[in-house]
């Protein structure tokens, strides 16, 4: 017997957000501990509930459960550390270990071998090439850098002054983003920049509701205006406009890390990890990618988005998919769908906007207080279930079959159901 089969099948999720913990928790519930050991990297020793991010950065408090309680009694390993590569060779991941004292695992600087790896590394702010950006504007795609902006607003309304917020970007960040400041800190004007017309992506009902919700809460909204470059003081517009900005925001769009396309797997245009149906690497069946990481196609064959709807998906397909080809089972697809999205407009407002089967916003929306509970509900429920990740999963522990087969060897049939993952 080959020392791989001899040994404990060895699991490594790469980051812990809401596809990764998902994903980990799942089949610490599915798989034997006897016959798989599954290990968590992660650079931050707590859960960042990134879909509150920007209500952190307006002043408000959130939840960040650490992950050493999170992962308590699943027998899964967290390690916290950075990912800095990956050798598909050798199916060995580099970690710059983190320094510590929350008693969870640490190995030094180092290695993590791996026979199955679950690529979920997120996403980060994208800048465009823009002039500027990294070095003067903030984004609410991390903890740290909303916790900045946090400290820079909270400046700017203790000097009673009126300071001047820039939001750039029109997308569902940028709107909840710009909506979150305007209302928790109402003593600074905030303006919103959209490339072109207001939130095109929404039906005429919901930017209607949108446009009222701006002007109820003071927003100005600049259409049409593209940026080319954000200064300390102020953003240039394509038009020759200059905005002063006391603290501009940047919510212009998301990039994933270099790592995955260094390491030589298959990635998108946009960097992502290109995955088949089961969210297998097209290039390398040892790795899955799921959530942000991931260029999957949806069952409306568009990619999916980012989002957390798409980390609830992929991370179901994925977590299927393994456990399958892991103890022999039939591998099934589960649901990959888009149905719209929840959009919150400070704390007592909100647009629920469903999409067809092209992802274009159906007539109909849901706005105002009952959107925004349904929103703060999801919210809730997201959070609840990351924080336990074996909660009503199913309790048989299955043996391992073996060494996993090829891609070409194992069939792929619809589930009966059909069910998705809620994300």
């Amino acid at each position: 017997m080959s020392d791989r089969n001899s040994r404990k099948h060895r699991v490594v999720v790469l980051g812990a957000g809401y596809a990764g913990a998902y994903v980990a928790g799942t089949l610490a519930r599915r798989l034997a501990p006897a016959d798989a050991e599954i290990t968590v990297v992660n650079a931050e020793p707590d859960f960042v509930q990134r879909l509150r991010l920007h209500q952190l950065a307006a002043g408000q408090e959130i939840e960040a459960p650490r992950l050493a309680d999170v992962f308590a009694g699943t027998g899964i390993r967290l390690r916290l550390g950075r990912v800095t590569g990956v050798d598909l060779e050798h199916r060995v991941v580099t970690v710059d270990d983190t320094d510590t004292d929350t008693g969870t695992d640490g190995d030094g600087d180092g290695e993590a071998g791996y026979d199955t790896l679950v690529y979920a590394l997120g996403s980060h702010g994208a800048d465009h090439g823009v002039p500027g950006v990294a070095e003067h504007a903030f984004d609410v795609a991390g903890r740290p850098s909303a916790l900045r902006l946090r400290d820079r607003l909270h400046g700017l309304e203790a000097q009673g002054t009126g300071g001047k917020v820039v939001v750039v970007g029109d997308g569902l960040t940028g709107i909840e983003t710009a909506t979150e400041i305007a209302e928790s800190r109402p003593g600074l004007s905030v303006t919103l920049i959209a490339r072109g017309e207001l939130a095109t992506p929404l039906s005429t009902g919901a930017r209607e509701h949108l446009r009222r919700a701006c002007d109820r809460l003071g927003i100005t909204v600049l259409e049409h205006a593209g940026v080319e470059a954000v200064e300390a003081g102020r953003v240039l517009c394509a038009d020759g406009t200059a905005l002063l900005s006391d603290a501009t925001v940047w919510t212009a769009g998301f990039a994933v890390a270099p790592i995955a396309a260094a390491a030589g797997l298959q990635v998108s245009g946009d960097g992502r990890v290109v995955v088949d149906r089961t969210m297998r690497s097209v290039s390398h069946p040892d790795v899955y990618a799921v959530g942000d990481s991931a260029h999957a196609l949806g069952d409306n064959g568009l990619t999916l988005p980012m989002s957390c709807a798409s980390a609830g998906y992929t991370g179901r397909q994925a977590t299927t998919a393994i456990v399958a080809r892991l103890t022999g089972g039939e591998v099934k697809q589960t649901g990959l769908e888009y149905v719209g999205n929840h959009i919150s407009l400070g704390r007592h407002d909100g647009i629920l906007q469903t999409v067809d089967h092209d992802a274009q916003a159906k007539p109909k929306y849901l706005g105002g207080r009952k959107a925004a509970l349904i929103k703060a509900g999801i919210l809730r429920m997201s959070l609840w279930t990351t924080s336990h990740p074996t909660f009503g999963l199913p309790t048989r522990k299955q043996r391992l079959a073996g060494t996993p087969v090829s891609s070409d060897e194992t069939p792929v049939r619809p589930a009966g159901s059909g069910t998705a993952a809620r994300g």
